[in-house]
């Protein structure tokens, strides 16, 4: 709009002027030095418009031929970073598909063209890992680091990745070097869950009990940490506490120990079951039974009962007693039959044993689901074959094969 306007002011304005230029021409005279040059108005607005023209399309042809220079130039230096962003996107898509060797071929070609270093080699060391190939894990892991100690702070989830690439080799070079890594950052254990997680793991691997033990107290507070990994932590790291105490000290030292404890971890099944375990395999009774029976007066979880039938126990009377009690009231209460069984077996009172068992499996006669599982079916095929009962036993490890089918 504004250039329409600005040729129609020009139109007008040569239109007023041209009679004036029509009847008097006029003069430039133009002195350089001693050069004089003597121009009519027409010939100078003639001159100055073509100069105009020839400056405005020259600008033109260079503009244009720069920029189809520069945009050459950039198809050209760029070609071979397109290319490593092309393979490399190949494979992310080659990973998501679980093509492991295609994947790690493609991100090891592409980390240094497309600028993707880091995340290249970590995830080239991933796709390794999932083919075991130890050796090429380690390699694109030593690559890692390389570009690693270029940048002056190490990304956290990139330090979490290789500890996790590291302790999937289990092996003792693969644990060193874990160790190693979590050492140099461990300041970020009490801000990240997940490096806290792998420490944990490290040091139930390394049977460093106590270190593992002290940072649980952490790890709970810790809401993205499921709850069956910290019993899982709790049992292997209170089991190993217990374990080396009483084997490098004595039985009062492990029961100071357990005094010592607060009372809610105390309540804990993973941390009693851990400590109970230790005494049962120690031949320790008394404490245990102290421990077990007033939990067997209350009507216990199931799964309290799954741990109690795992115990080494050898001299389990005062348990089985609690456990006829609550028959007495409900003589086809499976758990209950299940428990006494198992503690008659670990007891090595076969016949009481047998008849727990029995009772057990006959449950499935009236109704229709199943009230035992496999370990029921091995106790009682053991109950039968110490007593001689041969034939009976290899009854029952038909029904465990068929339970396996």
């Amino acid at each position: 709009m504004i250039r329409f306007i600005i040729i129609i002011a020009l139109f007008f304005a040569v239109l007023a002027l041209s009679p004036v230029l029509l009847d008097d021409p006029g003069y430039i005279l133009i002195s350089v030095a001693d050069n004089v040059l003597e121009l009519t108005v027409y010939a100078a607005l003639f001159w100055l418009t073509a100069t105009l023209v020839l400056a405005f399309f020259t600008y033109k042809i260079m503009r244009g031929g720069f920029n189809i220079s520069f945009k050459a130039w950039h198809t050209v230096a760029f070609a071979s970073r397109r290319r490593g962003i092309a393979n490399y996107n190949k494979g992310l898509a080659a990973f998501m598909l679980e093509d492991y060797q295609e994947a790690e071929q493609l991100f090891s070609k592409s980390a240094e063209p497309a600028k993707r270093q880091q995340s290249a080699y970590l995830l080239a060391a991933a796709a390794a890992d999932k083919q075991e190939l130890a050796a090429n894990t380690n390699h694109y892991l030593t690559l890692l680091e390389q570009e690693t100690a270029k940048a002056k702070e190490s990304d956290v989830t990139s330090i979490i990745v290789k500890v996790k690439l590291l302790l999937n080799q289990q092996n003792q070079d693969a644990y060193d070097k874990a160790r190693i890594l979590i050492d140099e950052n461990h300041k970020h254990i009490g801000h990240d869950a997940r490096l806290m997680a792998l420490e944990i793991d490290l040091c139930l691997i390394e049977q460093r009990f106590q270190s593992a033990v002290d940072y649980l107290a952490s790890a709970r507070k810790e809401k993205s940490l499921n709850d069956e990994t910290i019993k899982a932590w709790e049992a292997k790291a209170y089991y190993g506490v217990f374990n080396d105490t009483i084997r490098q000290q004595d039985q009062t030292s492990l029961q100071r120990y357990w005094q010592a404890l607060a009372r809610k971890i105390k309540q804990r099944e993973a941390v009693l079951f851990a400590y109970c375990h230790v005494l049962a395999q120690n031949n320790i009774s008394e404490p245990l039974t102290t421990l077990i029976s007033p939990m067997l007066k209350k009507q216990p979880s199931a799964g309290f009962l799954q741990k109690l039938r795992t115990l080494p126990l050898k001299q389990g009377e005062a348990l089985i007693a609690q456990v006829q009690k609550h028959l007495h009231g409900d003589n086809k209460n499976a758990q209950w039959l299940s428990c006494l069984g198992h503690l008659a077996v670990m007891s090595e009172q076969w016949s009481m044993a047998e008849k727990a068992f029995g009772s057990l499996v006959n449950l499935q006669v009236n109704q229709q689901e199943k009230h035992y599982d496999k370990e029921d079916l091995q106790a009682f095929a053991k109950a039968f074959t110490e007593q001689g009962q041969h034939q009976a036993a290899n009854e029952v490890w038909l029904k465990i094969s068929k339970l396996d089918g």
